[in-house]
């Protein structure tokens, strides 16, 4: 069965990207000098270093390993995409015509945009009516296969927020960065006893980070815990007790 998946690379204190750079995205030669880009190129190092990843890009090098087989898997399960248009307008030009999805890819926009066909069977489809039907269409299109939120974090969060998300891996690199967008943050409108539950299904540690997988449960509530009391509800316990 189709499944709608993600896949995030994230410093050890939440964050996939510096500060947000508020320029034209397309932009890219300013964008390397803004504030984002120093935190999202340390938490992608390990993709980038990656054999398979570089292979995907047409580069050469690389290095085959545990982590590269990973980004193998990942792209041998997308059979279409979806993505935000901040993402696409930053992708474009660097991505030249031969992109790494090579498969179906719907752009979730608020301005129109003909089909843009590119070459090893990418294309962009400009999806003007919301997330639910550019993850409809992206369905039609997978053949059987999932359907991967390809970003950027924006976008991963209102999947989330709205419940549409399956299985997540983040990819998580022993870095502090202490600034910059994070992935889980109060947009995911959680409410002050309420949570999303997720079920690690994988977990591979490397030497450069750690990849856990997980699968979601949905939104539950959140109880407070009484385990341990005799008679009335008890405090956190204190250091010593």
């Amino acid at each position: 069965m189709t499944k709608v998946t993600a896949q995030m690379s994230v410093s050890l204190d939440g964050f996939y990207a510096g500060p947000r750079d508020t320029r034209d995205p397309k932009d890219m030669s300013g964008w390397m000098q803004g504030p984002e880009a120093p935190g999202f190129f340390r938490v992608t190092r390990w993709a980038v270093d990656a054999m398979a990843w570089r292979e995907r890009q047409g580069f050469a090098g690389g290095e085959r390993s545990i982590n590269s087989e990973i980004i193998e898997q990942t792209f041998a399960a997308a059979g279409a995409y979806v993505m935000g248009r901040r993402m696409f307008d930053a992708g474009e030009i660097p991505w030249g015509d031969d992109p790494p999805f090579r498969a179906p890819v719907f752009v979730v926009t608020h301005r129109p945009r003909e089909v843009l066909e590119r070459q090893g069977g990418t294309s962009f489809t400009f999806v003007t009516d919301g997330i639910e039907r550019a993850l409809e269409l992206a369905r039609q299109a997978a053949g059987g296969k999932d359907v991967a939120v390809a970003g950027g974090g924006e976008l991963l969060r209102q999947v989330l927020a709205a419940g549409l998300l399956d299985q997540l891996e983040l990819h998580i690199v022993p870095v502090l960065l202490g600034d910059g967008q994070r992935l889980f943050d109060p947009s995911l409108g959680l409410g002050p006893s309420e949570g999303i539950e997720l079920v690690p299904t994988r977990v591979i540690e490397t030497p450069e980070l750690t990849h856990i997988r997980y699968t979601f449960t949905g939104r539950s509530k959140l109880a407070l815990d009484d385990r341990g009391a005799s008679g009335d509800l008890v405090g956190p316990a204190q250091p010593g007790q």
